[in-house]
C-alpha cells in the first residue's frame, strides 16, 4: 500500500510539473508556490466538522500611545462582544499595550470607551489582559499560535489551548500596509509570518476551521499569503486604500473607534447565543459608503456554505458534554 501511494505522490507531482512547463525552449519551470501548496493540501486536507466542540479567540491591538486609543477600544470591543455570546476568559487571549485606561490624558481614569455617547464602559466586568506593554510582539503573537510558549513559565490561562475540533476567531488592529501589520511602531508582521503560522496550526491539528479578521490599511493584502484549508478571511480595505476611524470624543480627544469594527459590531450588537444569523448575512451587510473602504472577503480555503454557517460557529461558543449513563436503582 505504501508503495503504491508513493507512486501517486510521484504521478502527481510529475504531472502538476509538466503542465506548468512554460518556456519555448522546453526548459522545465514551474511555480514553486503552486506546487508547495498543491503537495500541502493533498497531504493534509482533512474536511471541517461544523459540529466542532470548543470556540477560542485571540484578540489582539498591535498599538500603543494614547493617539491610537481607537486600535485598544477595536480590541476590547471584539473581547466584549465574544464574551457576551459565550466565550469564556479561560479561552480568550487578550493582548493589548493596555495603556490607555489609566493615561493621564484620559479624562476617565480607568475607562475606555468605543462611543462619544460613552454607553459602554468597555474597561468594565473585570477584564483579563493576557499580554500586555511589551510582551505583545511578533514573537509572543506567533508562539501562541503554535503553542510553542514556554509550558514551564507560561500559565494555561495564557496558552491557546485548542485542538482539531476547536473553532478560532483571530481579530487583529492596529497600524499596517501592503502585507505587513506593524506591531508597537517596533516591528512588524507580514502576511507570510501568519500564513505560516495558520499552516503550523493545521499540520498540529490545533483548529477545525479559523475565522481570520483584520482592521488596518490595506488589510485585505493580509491574508493573501494564507494557503491552510478551513481559514475565513475577511479585511477591512484593498491594497492602496486606507482604514478610517468612525467618529472622536472630543472630551476624551481622539478618535474612539475605527470605521469597519464599529460596522462590525453594529451588526454583533444584534446577535444572542440562539441567533440564527450567518456570516453570510454579516458581510452582507458590509456597505463601502459607510465603511469609507472596501471590505474583502476571502473563502477559497473554506469549504462551507456562508449561509449555513451561523456566526455563533466562531463569535459564540460550545462546550463539549459527555452524558453518562445511570442505572435507576429504584
Amino acid at each position: 500500500m505504501r508503495i503504491i501511494m508513493r507512486i501517486h505522490w510521484i504521478c502527481a507531482i510529475l504531472a502538476l510539473l509538466l503542465a506548468t512547463a512554460v518556456r519555448a525552449d522546453d526548459t522545465l519551470t514551474f511555480d514553486e508556490e503552486t506546487l508547495r501548496r498543491y503537495i500541502y493540501d493533498q497531504k493534509h486536507l482533512r474536511p471541517s466538522a461544523p459540529g466542532h466542540t470548543s470556540n477560542w479567540a485571540v484578540i489582539v491591538s498591535t498599538s500603543r500611545f494614547w493617539f491610537n486609543y481607537r486600535h485598544q477600544a477595536n480590541a476590547l470591543s471584539m473581547y466584549r462582544t465574544v464574551k457576551r455570546l459565550g466565550i469564556p476568559d479561560s479561552q480568550i487571549i487578550l493582548m493589548l499595550a493596555d495603556d490607555v485606561a489609566c493615561n493621564p490624558r484620559n479624562a476617565f481614569p480607568g475607562i475606555v470607551y468605543n462611543n462619544a455617547d460613552r454607553a459602554i464602559d468597555l474597561y468594565a466586568n473585570n477584564i483579563e489582559v493576557d499580554y500586555r506593554g511589551y510582551e505583545v510582539t511578533v514573537d509572543t503573537f506567533l508562539r501562541v499560535l503554535t503553542d510553542k510558549v514556554d509550558v514551564a513559565t507560561t500559565p494555561r490561562s495564557k496558552r491557546l489551548m485548542t485542538d482539531e475540533n476547536s473553532n478560532i476567531f483571530v481579530y487583529m488592529s492596529g497600524h499596517g500596509g501592503n502585507e505587513f501589520l506593524k506591531f508597537q511602531d517596533a516591528e512588524e508582521i507580514s502576511a507570510f509570518d501568519i500564513a505560516d503560522a495558520f499552516a503550523q496550526m493545521w499540520e498540529m491539528r490545533r483548529y477545525n476551521e479559523i475565522l481570520f479578521m483584520i482592521d488596518t490599511c490595506q488589510a485585505n493584502t493580509m491574508y493573501t499569503k494564507f494557503y491552510s484549508p478551513n481559514v475565513l478571511a475577511v479585511g477591512s480595505s484593498e491594497l492602496d486604500e486606507s482604514s478610517y476611524s468612525h467618529h472622536a470624543d472630543s472630551d476624551v480627544g481622539v478618535a474612539v473607534i475605527d470605521r469597519f469594527t464599529y460596522y462590525n459590531l453594529e451588526f454583533l450588537e444584534k446577535v444572542n447565543r440562539d441567533s440564527q444569523l450567518t456570516m453570510q448575512d454579516l458581510f452582507d451587510s458590509y456597505e463601502p459608503e459607510k465603511i469609507h473602504s472596501h471590505a474583502g472577503v476571502r473563502t477559497d480555503l473554506y469549504g462551507r456554505n456562508l449561509s449555513e454557517v451561523l456566526i455563533t460557529h466562531f463569535f459564540g461558543n460550545v462546550q463539549a458534554v459527555e452524558l453518562d449513563n445511570f442505572d435507576d436503582e429504584d
